[in-house]
């Protein structure tokens, strides 16, 4: 298989109680094993995806089928979302430093980012992702993605490297949250991990 379900860098209920181990052990187990085994089909469909990364792939996904996109997003997106939290006192929650934390200012502050990331999470129609995204200069923005369409893709309003992102499908906050969206952006701070997300941002910014 050309992807394999990456494991969770946490135990199941880690993030409780932002977000509860029924949760996450569904949303990994079940979904993202899905969106794995899908990639995996549209892959083995088409011989000139044999080999590529899964950021390759994505690249040019205005190119690909809709089995490729929906799923090669639902992947790679995934992937990024584990990443970008951790247990609060082990790493998440808390304030970004470094870089980061000089182009958030730049951007108008940890409290504006916060009410615009939020904001437009919550405004998402239907099911997507809220990001924040820095292009090639490290200047920040927010933006919202529908299904599971990402800033890597080639075809989305607002491109670059995503730094932070949350999944504003149902799935990912019902069972605490049920259908308040807004509770579920605002306590999803509470495990973000800034040294991961200023890692990737250092990336960019050299």
């Amino acid at each position: 298989m050309a992807f394999e379900l990456p494991p969770l860098p946490y135990d199941y209920d880690a993030l409780a109680p932002t977000i509860d181990g029924e949760t996450m052990r569904f949303h990994h187990d079940k979904h993202h094993k899905a969106y794995t085994d899908k990639l995996n089909e549209g892959v083995a469909a088409d011989p000139k995806l044999a080999g590529k990364t899964i950021e390759e792939i994505l690249g040019t996904i205005s190119s690909q089928p809709p089995l490729v996109r929906n799923n090669g997003g639902g992947y790679w997106n995934h992937d990024f979302f584990w990443k970008i939290m951790a247990p609060n006192g082990s790493g998440g929650g808390g304030a970004p430093s470094g870089k980061l934390a000089e182009a958030i200012e730049n951007y108008g502050g940890l409290d504006k980012l916060k009410t615009d990331f939020n904001t437009k999470g919550a405004g998402q129609f239907g099911s997507g992702w809220a990001w924040v995204v820095a292009d090639a200069s490290g200047t920040l923005a927010i933006a919202s993605t529908p299904n599971q369409d990402n800033p890597l893709m080639d075809d989305v309003a607002v491109k670059g490297t995503p730094i932070l992102g949350n999944d504003v499908w149902e799935h990912a906050y019902y069972l605490t949250y049920r259908n308040d969206r807004a509770k579920y952006l605002a306590s999803w701070w509470d495990v973000v991990n800034w040294d991961e997300a200023g890692r990737i941002y250092d990336g960019i910014a050299g």
